[in-house]
């Protein structure tokens, strides 16, 4: 292995116990994808028939990638880039890479910390603010926009974003997000002062609080009518949905980001560990755990869904009932819900054409239950009106916008030690300047650039960090490290790395995963990424009143310039891999001319 000076090795901060080393370690991997992103690809993708190409990718892609990097990190005792300089100083622009991802993704993560506080503050309101539209300015009926839309609709986009008809028009920045977003910061910030010694002590709370909510709604959704319709719905296998390449594919990305690998955070977190630790453990339960919570978030969520879904349903037979009631002059309780199919079908055949003059809606529950939603849809629109639905409503919302910011806070720290460890073995700064500082100010840089996501634009330039930020650039960074490690390092040396901090050498199916099938499967989905990508050219839901399908979102092509970004945001972070290699070569060649010039007679 690389030896590290003993200085170092002694300077080197410890994790306190192991179990904050495990809970941050998990805190880090659960985040808000776990809540609002797995749920949604068990629905849209033939529900239990998803688990088997995600628990593939799990096994062969996901658990392979982390243990590598808990290993590699705990075994050189250095962040991301003074692992990859380790090894070899070719591989110097893979930390690079991982560390501006990483600060590209706090840049935006954070947000959702803002978000969340915004509708946890408002929870506390009777009612709840998207419960209801407003009062006109004329006094005179509701709000036009509101009454198109939802209550819930209205409350996201108008409210809170404040959101304009398209990402060409900037819009003033939004106050209350600036607040909300100054206020995730100065959290972030807090937790974050004394390094692993403050993150260890919070991430009891932020890592567990999430939890037990998902148990408290489960028992709460469980006990609402319609919620076994939700686990029904998405649960049901639809085999023939395995045909398409498209699920693999999005079963492979889902694991791989889940898991949170190539942000050299777990290397950073492993760094801190005792020499002799069983990494493989370690990695197994992150990895299990991780996927568990997606399974177990999807079981509440779904129960709520179900429920509002039964919920709509119903309201919407009432409306029939009352309109049959009444064209028909019926007494009150003739029709219910219970008997309405039976009473209609008797007065369609009995009077057909008076039946078909009458404003009936189509009420049909797989229809309410097929109202899917991903990301802030899910957790900002859809959730928010379930919770509306349930007795105690205040409580429930403030349960769940108090676990979004949880999660968001915990995946925050691993986002930040990606940033604040590489800067220390770039040795970027003077020794002399404290911790403190240096978080403070890469915090400040985080803040200042992410005013983007409060203006009126913001939401369409976070979902564009959101989808090209984190996606080829780490799939890129994951492939350079299984090489790096297996075929720079050596299998074999790093196999006795492994014997000496576990007492064990890695058995064939660790060996087989990352010497041929983890990069090869880490290369498919990577050309396929690409290939998808290339085929179409990017575009964005833009909330318009004035579209002529409002309250439907309007599709729109990006423009060039902002497309032109997207490119930049896609392949800046990459470039230092090629960029620091090409450098060192020319380094070397340099030296070696130079030697033999001074040599030479």
């Amino acid at each position: 292995m690389a030896k590290t000076k003993d200085s170092e090795v002694e300077e080197r901060p410890k994790w306190d116990n192991k179990a904050e080393y495990l809970l941050t370690c998990i805190g880090f991997a659960v985040g808000v994808g776990n809540v609002w992103r797995f749920p949604y690809l068990c629905q849209i993708y033939g529900g239990g028939a998803f688990l088997i190409p995600y628990l593939i990718a799990l096994v062969f892609e996901g658990l392979p990638l982390l243990y590598l990097e808990m290993a590699i990190g705990q075994r050189l005792r250095m962040g991301s880039i003074g692992v990859w300089k380790s090894i070899s100083p070719l591989l110097g622009g893979v930390g690079i890479a991982s560390m501006i991802v990483s600060f590209l993704v706090s840049i935006f993560y954070n947000t959702l910390l803002a978000w969340a506080m915004w509708y946890f503050f408002h929870s506390f309101q009777n009612p709840l603010p998207w419960s209801q539209c407003l009062v006109n300015d004329n006094l005179t009926g509701y709000n036009e926009e509101c009454v198109k839309s939802t209550p819930a609709n209205y409350f996201w986009y108008r409210e809170t974003l404040n959101i304009t008809p398209d990402i060409e028009t900037s819009g003033s920045l939004q106050w209350w997000l600036v607040i909300c977003l100054a206020s995730a910061w100065c959290v972030v910030y807090i937790c974050f002062i004394r390094g692993i010694k403050s993150i260890g002590k919070a991430v009891y709370v932020t890592t567990t609080f999430p939890y037990l909510v998902l148990t408290i709604f489960l028992i709460r959704a469980l006990t609402l009518p319609g919620s076994t319709d939700g686990l029904v719905y998405l649960f049901t296998p639809d085999w023939e949905i395995l045909k398409n390449p498209q699920v693999w594919l999005d079963a492979a990305t889902q694991i791989f980001f889940s898991l949170s690998v190539a942000f050299g955070s777990f290397i950073a977190f492993s760094s801190y560990n005792a020499e002799r630790n069983n990494c493989e453990r370690d990695a197994v339960l992150v990895g299990t755990i991780n996927s568990a919570t997606s399974l177990y978030a999807s079981i509440s969520i779904f129960s709520i869904l179900g429920f509002k879904a039964n919920s709509a349903y119903n309201s919407c037979n009432e409306e029939n009932i009352l309109i049959l009631t009444n064209h028909f002059e019926f007494s009150d309780q003739n029709i219910t819900v219970e008997n309405y199919d039976q009473r209609f079908k008797y007065l369609n055949r009995s009077y057909p054409g008076e039946v078909a003059g009458l404003d009936l809606r189509h009420c049909d529950l797989q229809t309410f239950l097929n109202q899917s939603a991903s990301g802030t849809g899910l957790a900002f629109i859809l959730i928010s009106e379930a919770v509306i639905e349930m007795p105690g409503s205040q409580i429930w919302a403030i349960l769940f916008f108090t676990m979004l910011f949880s999660l968001g806070l915990s995946s925050m720290f691993g986002n930040l030690e990606g940033v604040l460890t590489p800067i220390k073995d770039l040795n970027l700064l003077p020794k002399w300047i404290p911790h403190e500082l240096v978080t403070a100010i890469i915090c400040l840089i985080s803040f200042s650039t992410a005013l983007i996501f409060t203006l009126g634009s913001g939401n369409y330039w976070f979902e564009i960090f959101n989808g090209y930020v984190g996606s080829l650039p780490l799939l890129i960074v994951a492939l350079f490290e299984i090489i790096g490690v297996i075929y720079v390092y050596g299998m074999k040396r790093f196999s006795e790395d492994i014997y000496f901090m576990t007492g064990k050498k890695p058995n064939i199916f660790w060996k087989a995963c990352w010497m041929v099938i983890s990069p090869l499967m880490l290369l498919v989905v990577l050309v396929a990424y690409v290939v998808l990508q290339a085929q179409k050219r990017p575009s964005y839901l833009a909330w318009n009143p004035d579209y002529e399908l409002f309250p439907k979102t309007e599709s729109k092509q990006y423009p060039d310039w902002v497309f032109a970004i997207i490119v930049l945001l896609s392949l800046l972070p990459v470039i230092s891999i090629p960029l620091v290699a090409l450098y060192k070569l020319i380094s070397c060649r340099m030296k070696k001319t130079s030697a033999r010039v001074q040599h030479s007679p």
